[in-house]
């Protein structure tokens, strides 16, 4: 039983007009599930993917009125995009530059050729060229070129201070293999200050490699927009979503129990340094309810949540602003 990767990684906003226009016109993801927080129906959740809206490509915002994180570990610091080729890395890093956008030099990590960026909030992200990227879906309403666009999530980093306790979960519950390790410096450069131990699942390339970033004594971080709220890995098919909450129970991890979000089936459980982990179905998918020529036009609400529609759409706010 093997998870394949990511299914996707769920941060925090503030401003979610604001998110939009920097995920949908300065990074080029397409809108594919304009939805509520299912447990907090005031809050936006917006969902960002490629052309198809293919599990693994999915970064995901709450949108909530919160100040901005507080750095530190217990977290995850950095969420990784695929892109096609080093080209694409050179055409990224003119782009962001004339938007104004922060960004660094490109740079090779971990033998991947990376150019790391920030959001509005400070969001952090890189651009990761993976030569194991498989099938793109590029969008065809982007405003990036279909060469250059992103192809999915990978590696998604997370510091803790002790590593023993989360690679006991990592190799032991969720059945990652511990494949090499790497240093990184304080800069973001490759350098003897701290080592980051890298997690394979069972899939290919950087969309399976979860990258732990061991931080002794570092301050804990604390949740707010620019922050990661949750990141969530695939399990294909409801037979091995039901063994893996089987699995859990049986192990003594305490969890939510299985959880139903209508576009997919979740369980959600904390690792030992407190950062919460999602394992999530491909399916339904997002075209469960609207057609995927139409997908994040309009508010989608899961059936549960549909007579409340109303009252919901009055509490939220546009996401195009004149």
């Amino acid at each position: 039983m093997q998870l394949t990767g990511f299914h996707h990684l769920t941060a925090v906003t503030a401003d979610a007009p604001r998110n939009h226009a920097f995920y949908t016109q300065t990074l080029g993801l397409r809108l594919v599930k304009k939805t509520v927080n299912q447990d907090d129906v005031s809050a936006y959740h917006l969902f960002y993917a490629d052309g198809l809206a293919s599990p693994g490509t999915d970064i995901t915002f709450f949108d909530w009125p919160v100040g901005r994180e507080r750095r530190g570990t217990h977290t995850v610091v950095r969420t990784g995009f695929r892109v096609a080729d080093e080209a694409a890395l050179t055409w990224w890093e003119k782009r962001l530059g004339e938007l104004g956008v922060m960004h660094g030099k490109i740079c090779q990590r971990d033998g991947r050729a990376t150019l790391d960026l920030e959001d509005f909030e400070g969001q952090r992200l890189s651009l990761v060229v993976d030569a194991a990227g498989g099938d793109a879906h590029p969008w065809e309403k982007s405003p990036v070129p279909a060469a250059h666009q992103i192809r999915g999530l990978g590696p998604i980093t997370m510091s803790v201070p002790k590593l023993a306790p989360t690679d006991a979960v990592l190799t032991k519950v969720m059945n990652m293999r511990r494949v090499r390790e790497y240093a990184l410096a304080a800069d973001g450069a490759a350098g003897p200050e701290r080592a980051v131990h890298v997690y394979q699942m069972g899939g290919d390339g950087a969309a399976a490699e979860l990258h732990v970033l061991v931080e002794p004594g570092a301050t804990p971080g604390a949740s707010g927009a620019g922050g990661v709220h949750h990141v969530a890995f695939r399990t294909p098919d409801e037979a091995q979503y039901g063994a893996w909450a089987q699995r859990l129970v049986q192990l003594g991890m305490r969890s939510s129990g299985p959880v139903d979000r209508f576009w997919f089936r979740s369980l959600y459980f904390r690792e030992p340094n407190g950062i919460l982990f999602e394992i999530a179905t491909d399916g339904p998918g997002f075209a469960a309810d609207e057609p995927m020529a139409t997908l994040g036009e309009k508010l989608s609400l899961p059936p549960f949540l549909e007579g409340r529609r109303a009252a919901i759409e009055r509490g939220l706010k546009p996401l195009v602003t004149s």
